[in-house]
């Protein structure tokens, strides 16, 4: 295999595909990134069993092979190489993988191709096509509240499946970690009226969203019960899914909280944040204390001290304390796209539910905690 590319066009797919590569391996193999030439194009691929990703980039290939390098070691060497360098790799199956430079010049030891693990696809019967637009949105307004207890392996990860919202069927993306609950419906694509509830690992949802994060085209998605699959540009993610049952999430959304209040959504956390500031770090607790239109927000700390602050609000309903982790709230209201940010409470022991003003498609549920 000879071939030169571009150091910002390798850059670019190497970092796509490395950070997929676990830093310590019992397996040799999989600390590799197989590198492939053929017609033009420098297709690279990396796995860790559960996840393979396959990214290609344009490449001057003066003679096709393939072979297997060290990824994070790679990596950091067309990091650290001059801006604009054309970067030239050679190897002629001993063993050696040759990387030139301007004056630079690396010797990488390579493993045979053949060692390399296939991630078989299999059949993926359900495909539909995304919007990268819808897709980044449902990743982003949920991805905060996956769970990262490993004993509740089934909250691991985002659960995607056909939903109905006021009788129309949407494609619902729902992550809780038990003290929050995140729920973010688009409509839903053709193709995917029969799909199963999947559930997609936490690791798979953060190298998507890395990977679609410039993407203006649709993604192609296919999947089946164990697995699921992400085309677009020049990039093709794989991944198994999270074997288990994702829990009845509907049941703990309340629906007769009858407190409601409305809150500049920017104004209510930059003053969560303030006032957190003297809160314990262990609890991150903040009083929330509803009473004629305005609202208090206070914190108080054995070692700091106390923190008080009042917000004009529009609030219907009687006299309410009510505590949260601040860190939980802050991370709602930075998905709220809108100004405005809709509570709606019950009492202080309660779930309480979190929308933006006039948008239906997502709704966030926030345990309280005792202040």
């Amino acid at each position: 295999m000879k071939l030169t590319i571009e150091r910002a066009e390798l850059l670019r797919s190497l970092s796509h595909v490395q950070s997929v590569v676990e830093r310590r391996n019992t397996i040799p193999i999989l600390s590799n990134v197989k590198l492939q030439a053929a017609d033009g194009r420098l297709s690279l691929n990396a796995t860790d069993m559960d996840l393979d990703i396959v990214d290609a980039v344009d490449a001057d290939v003066a003679t096709p092979g393939a072979t297997t390098v060290p990824a994070h070691t790679l990596y950091e060497i067309v990091r650290k190489l001059a801006e604009g360098a054309q970067v030239e790799l050679d190897s002629d199956g001993s063993g050696q993988l040759a990387l030139t430079s301007g004056r630079s010049r690396f010797t990488l030891a390579c493993l045979p191709t053949e060692d390399f693990p296939v991630m078989a696809g299999g059949d993926l019967p359900h495909a539909f096509s995304l919007a990268a637009g819808d897709l980044r949105g449902l990743v982003d307004r949920t991805r905060f509240a996956i769970s990262t207890e490993e004993t509740r392996y089934y909250l691991n990860g985002i659960y995607l499946h056909k939903a109905q919202r006021d009788g129309v069927d949407v494609l619902r993306a729902v992550a809780t970690d038990g003290h929050r609950l995140a729920s973010v419906d688009v409509p839903l694509p053709d193709g995917a009226a029969a799909m199963p509830g999947i559930i997609v690992p936490r690791k798979t949802v953060a190298e998507l969203r890395k990977l679609i994060d410039e993407t203006v085209d649709e993604v192609a998605v296919a999947l089946s019960e164990t697995k699921i699959r992400f085309s677009f540009d020049d990039a093709v993610l794989t991944s198994k899914l999270i074997d288990g049952t994702f829990p009845d999430y509907e049941r703990v959304i309340p629906v007769n909280n009858d407190k409601r209040m409305e809150v500049d959504r920017r104004l209510f956390a930059a003053a969560v944040d303030r006032v957190s500031a003297i809160s314990s770090e262990k609890s991150r607790a903040v009083k929330l204390s509803l009473n004629n239109g305005t609202l208090e927000l206070s914190a108080t700390s054995p070692d700091a001290g106390s923190a008080k602050e009042e917000l004009e609000v529009s609030y219907q309903g009687e006299p309410l304390e009510i505590g949260f982790n601040s860190r939980y709230l802050l991370d709602i209201t930075q998905q709220i796209a809108g100004d405005n940010a809709d509570f709606a409470m019950a009492d202080a022991a309660s779930p309480t539910v979190l929308r933006e003003m006039g948008d239906d498609s997502a709704i966030y549920v926030l345990m309280p905690m005792r202040v």
